[in-house]
């Protein structure tokens, strides 16, 4: 592995600098959900660009942190890199090593896991570029990712019984894989003034993303 994954630390302060700042309506607010977005951003038929996706983790342009300080803001920067690059590694070369970041919940003293908030970065991640072209022969496994990654099948998952939820739990990883593996195998042209959602595409003078309060052009965009 070149970097290796964040550490305990590292991910604990991630996930703190994404409650602190996040809004609860719009923004990823967890180290999970940003794990399963940053997959399906690195999944997808296109390459997108960080000013695009680190728009649409804080859920657009107006929700957008104003850090502390320059610190603060490029730390949370280049963590997410990081464990982006971390993500990339294990689906391109050691596909054996991926494990989804996926919460836990601890009931009756039994550990269960918590798939919705990967799920549902996934599905964030997703639609941010076009998947319409997706074979017929792996939508199955998309749907395995949206079955706990929107809020129409919230009914579904509740009804199925615990053995049902675990196989479906255990059908996320290799999925996330296949569609991975297809991507890259069938990259697609972007397509030009493609609509995105949950973020802006930012233009040569506009703030930048990362909150420097600097024009893009003399910031990131470079």
């Amino acid at each position: 592995m070149t970097e290796g994954p964040l550490s305990e630390n590292e991910l604990e302060w991630l996930e703190e600098t994404l409650m602190s700042y996040g809004h609860e309506e719009a923004s990823v607010i967890d180290v999970s959900e940003l794990d399963g977005m940053l997959t399906a951003v690195l999944s997808g038929p296109i390459v997108v660009e960080p000013d695009t996706w680190l728009v649409a983790a804080w859920g657009g342009q107006k929700y957008i942190p104003r850090w502390k300080n320059d610190r603060e803001m490029h730390r949370f920067i280049d963590l997410c890199f990081k464990h982006m690059n971390d993500i990339a590694e294990r689906l391109s070369d050691y596909p054996d090593q991926f494990e989804p970041v996926f919460g836990e919940n601890e009931v009756d003293g039994k550990t269960y896991t918590v798939v919705e908030e990967w799920c549902y970065g996934y599905m964030r991640g997703m639609a941010l570029t076009d998947w319409s072209t997706l074979p017929e022969e792996l939508k199955p496994d998309l749907a395995v990712i949206a079955l706990h990654g929107t809020e129409e099948n919230v009914d579904l998952v509740e009804e199925m019984t615990e053995d049902e939820y675990q196989a479906s739990v255990d059908s996320i990883r290799p999925a996330a894989i296949r569609l991975y593996n297809y991507w890259l195998a069938n990259p697609q042209q972007p397509l030009s003034q493609k609509p995105i959602v949950n973020g802006t595409k930012v233009g040569r003078n506009d703030p930048c993303p990362c909150g420097s309060g600097k024009k893009f052009k003399s910031c990131c965009l470079h």
